[in-house]
């Protein structure tokens, strides 16, 4: 597994240092899925079923409400219902790596497309709340962040790989 991350630059304006943060998240949980098999990569070390693979559904379906749904206005289809609010997180029979890991790539493309079409301070109004980019974009580097971490640990209890 080789490191093949874009460091964020230390000297940037606002949208580009966001997006750059944003990028590097992307990439590093990425890279938490590679060189391990399907077995490996559906496997789940904790009583919730979360697995890698699961993790990688999850962020792709989290930027596709975010950025296109939420800030875009786009209207895309998600997985949950109101009877199945977590089916995001659930990896279907039917789905691979390969199926998952392209519809990663499609979404997180689209999301930096959408965020560098856009100035920070650009809001959204969806019913009664007001959502600026900057504020999704910081909301997503967050969330990226905290699913690379529970990558990290997934990673290492399943074939001893540390510091991606």
């Amino acid at each position: 597994m080789s490191d093949l991350r874009q460091k964020p630059a230390y000297i940037a304006d606002e949208r580009t240092m966001l997006v750059d943060y944003l990028r590097y998240f992307q990439q590093t949980l990425l890279l938490k899925t590679e060189g391990l098999d399907e077995t490996q990569l559906r496997h789940s070390i904790v009583p919730s079923g979360l697995s890698l693979l699961s993790l990688l559904k999850h962020t792709a379906i989290v930027h596709r409400w975010w950025l296109r749904h939420v800030f875009a206005g786009e209207d895309v289809a998600f997985p949950w219902s109101d009877a199945d609010p977590d089916a995001d997180w659930r990896v279907e029979p039917g789905e691979t790596y390969a199926s998952i890991r392209a519809l990663y790539e499609d979404e997180t493309a689209r999301g930096l497309v959408i965020a560098l079409a856009a100035q920070p301070d650009a809001i959204v109004e969806r019913g009664e709340r007001r959502i600026s980019l900057r504020w999704i974009l910081l909301h997503m580097i967050e969330e990226m962040a905290r699913h690379s971490g529970q990558a990290d640990i997934f990673r290492e209890l399943t074939d001893g790989q540390t510091g991606v």
